[in-house]
């Protein structure tokens, strides 16, 4: 929609509008009425989790104390997982937190269902495939990070800048 105004600020807009930012305000205040103020907490919940802990659960709702401090996160898995699930509630409670950047969340509640959810047709627990990243980008990226003594802070300085790198590669 080129030329057209932006409505907040009035001013010309160039060029086409990215689809997400028009989901935007629809998205945060559909998670907003779940209780979930920070949306990353629903898009990247496997990151954020972990792939074994998402391949097994996922955030319902966020609940929040009339009083005091601390909100409670409902998780969603089934039946099967959910023992396991159970014993990973503190790994997934520091996950969270660190998520919203301070201890918002004090408690995690487990929700049993079925498989494929409340309703059929739903998307099973199981995370998406992720195609692999190019190697080309991957080796640029590798070298990029060459210098870094600590392996843990190079690989994710890897895997980051394969993901600029990816993302760059598909505007041109």
């Amino acid at each position: 929609m080129a030329g057209s105004k932006d409505r907040q600020s009035g001013r010309k807009r160039r060029g086409f509008v990215q689809t997400g930012s028009l989901l935007t305000k629809q998205i945060r205040k559909t998670g907003e009425r779940r209780g979930f103020a920070e949306t990353r907490l629903l898009t990247q919940w496997t990151e954020i989790a972990g792939a074994e802990i998402a391949a097994m659960a996922r955030p319902l709702k966020v609940t929040y104390a009339r009083e005091g401090f601390g909100a409670t996160l409902v998780l969603l898995c089934n039946g099967a997982s959910a023992p396991e699930v159970e014993m990973q509630i503190p790994v997934i409670r520091e996950r969270v937190n660190a998520c919203y950047g301070f201890n918002a969340i004090s408690r995690v509640r487990l929700t049993q269902t079925a498989p494929a959810g409340f309703a059929e047709a739903q998307a099973p627990f199981e995370a998406p495939p992720k195609s692999p990243p190019d190697p080309r980008l991957c080796a640029q990226a590798e070298a990029q990070a060459a210098d870094i003594e600590d392996t843990n802070l190079r690989e994710a300085l890897v895997k980051l800048g394969a993901n600029v790198l990816s993302r760059r590669d598909t505007k041109s």
